[in-house]
């Protein structure tokens, strides 16, 4: 007979799953992700990319002709995971793995041009040097379905334990 300590009933009644709110709030504070996609012929392919937020949507910039530019389009549908730091000052100590967002997102890549003809918020276009801008295009990700984290709203100490660590929340 389990204890209601030993349980997994017991240990998912005391966890808090995080809110959309909170969600949010810790990709609006990162500026990092890992965006996967699917090639042509079927393969996985992923690439960091720097992103800003704005009205529930990321933005980024991608070179016209990478690969991002050309395969994204062929799907619409990509996977993005957004790593988040924890741990302050113990980090430069310890080996703290980051906190995760991880959600499915409807892509627009816009075409190559001016920044200026876009839906992009400032602080994208503020990264990129006029020359770049020309040749970029703006990748826009709605994400849809619901937040899958890894210790959004829990201590680090909860972070060592799966069940307390993983969280859903809708993204609206």
């Amino acid at each position: 007979m389990a204890t209601a300590m030993g349980s997994a009933d017991a240990v998912m009644s005391v966890t808090t799953m995080p809110t959309t709110e909170s969600v949010w709030h810790a990709v609006n504070r990162a500026s990092f992700a890992v965006l996967s996609h699917v090639t042509p012929s079927g393969r996985p392919r992923s690439s960091g990319v720097v992103y800003t937020v704005e009205d529930g949507r990321l933005y980024t910039v991608v070179g016209a002709d990478s690969w991002k530019a050309k395969h994204i389009p062929l799907h619409g549908r990509v996977a993005v995971t957004v790593p988040i730091r924890r741990g302050g000052l113990l980090a430069l100590l310890f080996p703290i793995p980051p906190a995760t967002v991880s959600f499915q997102a409807d892509a627009i890549v816009h075409p190559a041009g001016p920044l200026g003809a876009l839906p992009v918020p400032e602080r994208l276009s503020s990264l990129l040097p006029p020359d770049a801008q020309r040749v970029s295009r703006v990748i826009e990700l709605q994400p849809v379905g619901d937040f899958v984290t890894y210790g959004i709203g829990v201590s680090l100490r909860q972070m060592r334990t799966p069940a307390l660590a993983r969280g859903r929340a809708p993204v609206k």
